[in-house]
């Protein structure tokens, strides 16, 4: 063929090819012409289902390990250590058992040796390294209630007590708190007697001073349990607190002179401290008094109980009760003063400024101020806590390292878990890091935005210049509010049952008032005490102080119910867990935060809140209304009412009501409990029936009606028979296991019961077995004037 017809071949040959089937489909005829292909539907390679879901898990796979590791080399792993410590803790603390010391230990043993083993392993050697501080974590707890070992009185007493005074407080209602440590007791002499207690007086010797010792006829009362299961626990706190019993004078106060019994060094040096702080108390009042008096005493010096009740709600209601705890804002305000007064200061001297590192100096200074202020303010949790991150933080800045940063929150957090790990069942140490954490993570994500941002040209003019740093330092503010607010909102919700709907514009306003005027205020009037020119401070101090009460009332009067009723644990672990992925987490990984926060909001709806309360003393029964907490009493205790309203969202308490020639079968008016010769009968709108007797006969015949009877008599067993469908529960089992909540069941079958203490008892509660309910004894008569006169 001739190179001519062999161009015209190919040019056909192209021109008939169909270019929507595939080149196998083109068949080819002698000549090199295409045969005639028929018009077939066109077809394209369709995909294995398979080899697609496995193809896109490999490419998440690959995505997962690249944030890991981005993880990894940004230190997350060691932001997991104190989060794997403090589960640790909480695990000692909620077993229902005392764990065994040679378990904990040779399982961190195990863990140990699995740790050295996996060394090069990344995953193995991160998950036994965690296993290791979680096992540490209960270790540390376990010790520390072995060194705590409060001896705590098992049962209500009267006795002599001659005690050395450790800190004296004024409290609103005009009486005097006095913690002692016991030196001895007589008339009767008590064999296990507790070796510091804490007691009221109407009045106490003038010019008494921390060291002092008084004597006095007092009414010993061990330390109770939860009003409610999941409340919070005054035997644990007081069982950590190294206080044996709680009580009250009834008779003067005296003080006496003891000889012997010389103090060591530690002890002097803290006996001279508190004598400092009362002195300084004592300084503040004179030039401010009242209850904005008692507010300034709370900031400088630590003492609150002076604070009209008043006041608290109010600052409570308007989400500004976190100011009167001594805590970072506090620290971080102190330590800001001295180094801006420092840092100004060395701005008037160019060439000592220029030859000298101010701002190291300043740190330091800032440092030694910040540990003076921690001395005499009590030197509480919180504010150890406080000072502890700031101290990482100004030593940083001293070593050219940075300041802010998670890694510093993490090395705090880890000190507290090793030195006091039980205050991680507090809402002290929860909100605080809480809010902590929750903010350096937020300011770390708005200085990388602000990094990646591109920038634009600022004004020159001068009101362009302050209309920008105003609305900068409003944006911080509002937003710092609104990040420490939410971060904190999931445990006051746990373990206050409120939130604060108006507290971030209340913070707006009060906040550039303390931040501007009554801290700086506050450092000034430390600073000039030696000179006695505090006064001026003080003054101005108050006025500030003023603004803030004026705002928190504004904001109170006007808010509405902050009460939102219990929340369950799940909901509180959900959310934890999710505020620490937001935290720790710098990557995309970010996102697992939002399957957590919706199962913590589904576990928050699904709810279920108990129907009926019974406090541990057998003597006070609270049913759910309607929003009215019906009561087997004309008035109850109120530290019990107040909580009880706040759990089961009922604003209103109604009263029993009294009958003396009328049966107390039926219900009361509006709900109410109808009581008539020891006996108090409710019977709901359901038709269920619930009883509250002082003696087991009384019980008798109510066994076939009633769904829950309450027996207050401590000496007596089940009252009703098996075939009985009531609960009955006695004073004696109350007195061991603690208050209950009750859910009650229809159609005949038996209500559900949860108990605030379990047996066998741990440690902070290992004084109830000895109490006289506890052992089926009945109480003395002076225990039942007691309890009358506190109106129980």
């Amino acid at each position: 063929m001739s190179p001519l017809a062999v161009e015209r071949s190919v040019d056909e040959r192209a021109h008939f090819q169909r270019t929507d089937l595939p080149e196998a489909a083109t068949v080819l005829v002698p000549g090199g012409f295409p045969a005639p292909v028929p018009d077939l539907p066109a077809t394209t390679p369709v995909p294995d289902l398979r080899t697609g879901i496995v193809s896109r898990l490999v490419k998440l796979r690959d995505q997962l390990a690249a944030m890991c590791a981005a993880e990894q080399a940004r230190g997350a792993a060691f932001l997991c250590v104190p989060v794997a410590l403090g589960t640790g803790a909480i695990t000692y603390f909620s077993l229902p058992f005392e764990p065994h010391g040679g378990t904990i230990l040779a399982t961190a043993a195990a863990l140990a040796a699995l740790v050295w083993f996996s060394a090069g392993r990344t995953i193995l050697f991160f998950l036994s390294g965690m296993g290791l501080a979680f096992a540490a974590g209960a270790g540390f707890a376990k010790l520390e209630a072995w060194r705590a070992s409060t001896p705590v009185v098992g049962s209500e007493v009267s006795t002599r007590v001659t005690g050395r005074v450790v800190q004296v407080e004024h409290q609103a209602s005009g009486r005097i708190r006095l913690t002692l440590d016991l030196a001895r007791t007589e008339r009767p002499a008590l064999r296990h007697a507790p070796e510091r207690v804490r007691l009221t007086a109407r009045a106490v010797p003038e010019g008494l001073r921390s060291g002092d010792v008084v004597q006095g006829f007092a009414r010993l009362l061990p330390p109770s349990g939860p009003v409610r299961p999941g409340g919070y626990d005054f035997a644990f706190a007081s069982f950590f607190n190294g206080i044996g019993a709680t009580g009250f004078f009834l008779s003067e106060v005296v003080r006496v002179e003891e000889k012997g019994g010389d103090l060591f060094l530690f002890e002097r040096m803290l006996q001279a401290l508190e004598t400092l702080r009362e002195a300084l108390a004592e300084r503040i009042r004179q030039h401010v008094s009242g209850p904005h008096g008692e507010v300034a005493v709370a900031l400088i010096t630590g003492h609150r109980a002076g604070i009209p009740e008043e006041m608290n709600e109010a600052l409570r209601r308007s989400g500004l009760a976190h100011v009167l705890s001594i805590s970072g804002l506090h620290m971080a305000l102190v330590a800001g003063t001295v180094m801006l007064m420092i840092r100004m200061s060395a701005a008037f001297f160019p060439v000592f400024a220029s030859r000298v590192p101010v701002k190291k100096i300043a740190a330091a200074a800032a440092l030694v101020f910040c540990t003076l202020y921690l001395s005499i303010s009590g030197a509480e949790v919180a504010a150890q806590r406080s000072y502890l991150m700031l101290a990482v933080m100004l030593l940083a800045l001293m070593f050219d390292r940075a300041a802010i940063s998670m890694r510093n929150v993490a090395i705090a957090a880890i000190v507290i878990l090793v030195i006091a790990p039980h205050e991680i069942m507090g809402p002290s140490f929860q909100m605080s890091f809480g809010a902590t954490g929750a903010l350096v993570a937020a300011f770390a994500a708005w200085t990388d935005w602000r990094s990646r941002r591109p920038g634009g040209i600022p004004s020159r003019h001068p009101l362009a210049k302050v209309m920008r740093f105003a609305l900068a330092g409003l944006t911080g503010l509002a937003l710092t509010s609104l990040v420490a607010g939410l971060a904190t909102t999931i445990y006051g919700v746990w373990h206050f049952q409120r939130a604060s709907p108006y507290a971030l514009p209340a913070n707006l306003l009060a906040m550039p008032v303390i931040s501007a005027v009554v801290m700086p205020s506050a450092v000034c009037a430390i600073l000039a005490l030696p000179f006695g020119l505090e006064g001026y401070f003080l003054r101005a101090m108050q006025w500030g102080l003023g603004v803030m009460v004026d705002i928190a009332t504004w904001f109170s009067d006007r808010s509405p119910l902050d009460t939102v009723g219990l929340a369950p644990a799940a909901a509180t672990l959900w959310f934890t867990l999710a505020l620490l992925v937001l935290v720790i987490s710098t990557t995309r990984l970010r996102l697992a935060a939002i399957p957590l926060l919706a199962l913590g909001f589904i576990a928050l709806m699904n709810r279920t809140l108990p129907d009926v309360l019974v406090t541990e003393d057998a003597r006070l029964i609270g049913v759910r209304g309607d929003g009215v907490l019906a009561i087997n009493r004309a008035r109850g205790s109120t530290l019990a009412l107040d909580d009880w309203k706040r759990a089961l969202l009922a604003p209103e308490v109604a009263g029993s009501v009294t009958l003396k020639s009328d049966s107390a079968d039926g219900g009361g008016p509006d709900g109410r409990f109808v009581c008539r010769e020891g006996t108090c009968v409710l019977l709901r709108a359901d038709g269920l029936r619930l009883v509250h007797v002082r003696t087991a006969d009384s019980a008798l015949d109510h066994c076939s009606t009633a769904a829950l009877i309450v027996v207050e008599d401590a000496t007596v067993e089940k009252s009703c028979g098996e075939g009985s469908a009531a609960l009955v529960l006695t004073g004696r089992e109350l007195a061991r296991r603690g208050a209950a909540a009750i859910a009650l069941a229809g159609g005949g079958q038996q209500p559900s019961v949860n108990f605030a203490v379990a047996e066998p008892f741990r440690p902070w509660h290992a004084h109830r077995a000895f109490s006289r309910a506890a052992r089926g004894l009945p109480p003395r008569e002076s225990e039942r004037q007691t309890r009358e006169n506190r109106g129980q």
